[in-house]
């Protein structure tokens, strides 16, 4: 596939991707105005209870919006505040500005995004002033039992306060905010559409890029050898190479890992689309199938190069089709016929297993251990990352590859390439559960020639 259509590929699955995102907040929108309402039409938190020995709890929300003015940037907000215990409680909302100047001087607690675990205590000598003197508010309510307020937002800084109609310290409350707004609902199915619109157009453009390439641009893979598996991989182990390189090569590999990000990103909403075909047909879009087929050849030969097999200091060309001069190569020999059936439970069902063992070989973990407050990131690696490591101290002491270690490593990866192969609906041969070590693949070896004298004897066999 030549460059301009590696283009388009990458510009449909950037447009697909930010479609896809737009597509999910739109969603996510509409079901929160779906479920998430009360019988009021108010969209409301969850009941927050907050203890603290100061004077005040205070909140800010900063409702400034200079690129989109609007009247009520929230609609209606609703408070509902009620003491812990038998007592009066005070809520209001007042500009942040004003709240502050009067809480000047005092101690007080702030809380962030309606948490409890979000309090800051801001200390201060001065006593607080009761609340009800201030003139300020623009939604106040203080007495015995839950206290609500109603208060249409406008933009500016705002501060929720809730505390002891006395200013006595010591405020324990249970608070819920919500909102009600008629925006919601529209703006979740305006951005929802427009996020369909994109993907379907990044479909398309990725579409148009893979089955418009001329017949050229890729070369079917040649038949292998009867009785082996149609996916080929294949590595040839450079004799020489550096003692050092391999230090260098996570930072060499970045533009590889930067175009062959967006070229997954093409890859997989086409074999959704190729599974639709199969589905319907039978047939695997050819066009498609090289694309995808380039993507594997891409990724194995950046693999190969990487910390995947650590084969060959040669750099890996930018391109999806053959290169017979490079060290590794991927062929996957196309299907005339796929079944239908299969395609709807090979993918998952019928690969878990495999995934379990690729999981092994190939992947990586992340995840956080300890206990209390001493918590830390801790990063794993498959058994092949493990034993390229160990082949790359061996080539930095001795500046040999153990061949022994590189044809075990290039079994794991031929292992992993046939099921990612099986999983894209490539093929409906189920993968091997085989070590095929070695860096040919048993599939690439041609058929040894039968000597005249094997020949004989086997037509003398066949004549008895």
């Amino acid at each position: 596939m030549r460059a301009g259509r590696i283009v388009a590929m990458i510009a449909g699955a950037l447009l697909a991707l930010a479609g896809f995102g737009a597509a999910l907040a739109g969603g996510a929108l509409v079901v929160v105005h779906a479920t998430q309402r009360d019988a009021s039409g108010f969209y409301t938190s969850s009941l927050e209870r907050f203890t603290t020995p100061t004077a005040a709890l205070v909140a800010q929300a900063d409702l400034d919006t200079p690129d989109w003015p609007v009247a009520r940037p929230l609609g209606t907000v609703r408070v509902q505040a009620a003491a812990t215990e038998s007592r009066p409680i005070f809520v209001g909302i007042g500009p942040a500005d004003d709240v502050e100047a009067w809480l000047a001087g005092t101690t007080y607690t702030t809380v962030g995004r309606l948490d409890p675990d979000s309090t800051r205590v801001v200390n201060g000598s001065r006593p607080v002033t009761p609340p009800a003197a201030q003139p300020f508010w623009a939604a106040s309510q203080a007495g015995t039992g839950p206290q609500t307020i109603s208060w249409p937002s406008e933009p500016g800084r705002w501060a929720l306060v809730v505390m002891n109609p006395d200013a006595q310290p010591g405020v324990s409350a249970e608070v819920t905010v919500g909102a009600r707004t008629g925006a919601l609902l529209p703006l979740g199915v305006l951005v929802g559409s427009i996020g369909l619109v994109l993907l379907g157009a990044g479909v398309l453009i990725m579409l148009a890029a893979a089955l418009t390439a001329p017949p050229g641009d890729a070369v079917p893979a040649p038949a292998g050898r009867p009785g082996t598996y149609p996916v080929r991989l294949d590595g040839r182990l450079d004799p020489s190479m550096s003692r050092w390189l391999w230090l260098l090569k996570w930072v060499l590999v970045i533009p590889h890992g930067f175009v062959l990000a967006f070229l997954w990103l093409a890859a997989v909403p086409l074999t959704v689309v190729a599974g639709f075909a199969i589905l319907f047909t039978g047939r695997y879009p050819r066009r498609i199938f090289d694309f995808n087929v380039g993507v594997l050849r891409w990724t194995w030969r950046v693999w190969f190069y990487g910390y995947g097999a650590l084969g060959t200091d040669r750099y890996p060309p930018f391109r999806l089709g053959p290169d017979p001069t490079y060290p590794a190569d991927l062929a996957v020999e196309y299907p005339q016929r796929l079944s239908r059936g299969l395609v709807l439970v090979k993918w998952w069902l019928l690969a878990i297993p495999h995934y379990l063992v690729v999981a092994v070989f190939a992947g990586g973990w992340i995840g956080w251990v300890g206990s209390g407050d001493d918590w830390r990131l801790t990063l794993g690696s498959g058994l092949v990352g493990l034993l390229v490591v160990v082949a790359a101290v061996v080539l930095l002491f001795s500046g040999r590859y153990p061949e022994p270690l590189y044809d075990f490593v290039l079994g794991m990866d031929r292992w992993c390439f046939r099921v990612a192969a099986y999983a894209m609906l490539m093929r409906d041969e189920y993968p091997p559960f085989r070590f095929d070590e070695g860096g040919t693949d048993p599939g690439s070896v041609p058929p040894q020639p039968v000597s005249p004298r094997d020949s004989g004897a086997q037509l003398i066999g066949t004549a008895r």
